[in-house]
């Protein structure tokens, strides 16, 4: 005879209450990993697109793909999205560092630090590095 386990509400939303930074660091990552290879197919399909030379442009003298980008890089939303990729990208960079230390037995002690260390720091290059990507578009 089988016998059933209690697991529990699966509708408890309120379990995200209990997560330790392990936890958060872990959905994080995670979050960010996918980001980072939904960014890589838009890329590629958005630069394969502007590849060739559009008849009406050529004329003028700028091919397809200068127009995409001035066109892109003119868009303020692009912009602010840029800074978006550069938090996503930063922080799974140092995340997959203090990941890196963990396997090798550096700062086991210090994992809750070294996550929010990392966020951190995250933090402080995105608000520095505002300035170049918005560019006085703001005001």
């Amino acid at each position: 005879m089988s016998q059933s386990y209690n697991r529990g509400t699966v509708e408890d939303f309120g379990r995200w209450r209990e997560f330790t930074a392990g936890m958060w660091a872990w959905i994080f990552h995670k979050f960010t990993g996918w980001v980072l290879v939904g960014y890589l197919f838009t890329h590629i399909a958005v630069l394969s697109t502007s590849v060739g030379v559009d008849p009406a442009s050529a004329q003028a003298g700028s091919d397809l793909y200068t127009s995409t980008l001035s066109g892109l890089e003119s868009l303020l939303i692009v912009r602010f999205l840029e800074v978006g990729l550069l938090a996503v990208a930063v922080f799974h960079i140092l995340n997959g560092i203090r990941l890196l230390m963990v396997d090798l037995g550096v700062g086991l002690e210090s994992q809750d630090k070294s996550f929010y260390a990392s966020l951190l720091l995250t933090g402080a290059i995105v608000v520095a590095s505002v300035p170049t990507f918005l560019g006085g578009k703001l005001l």
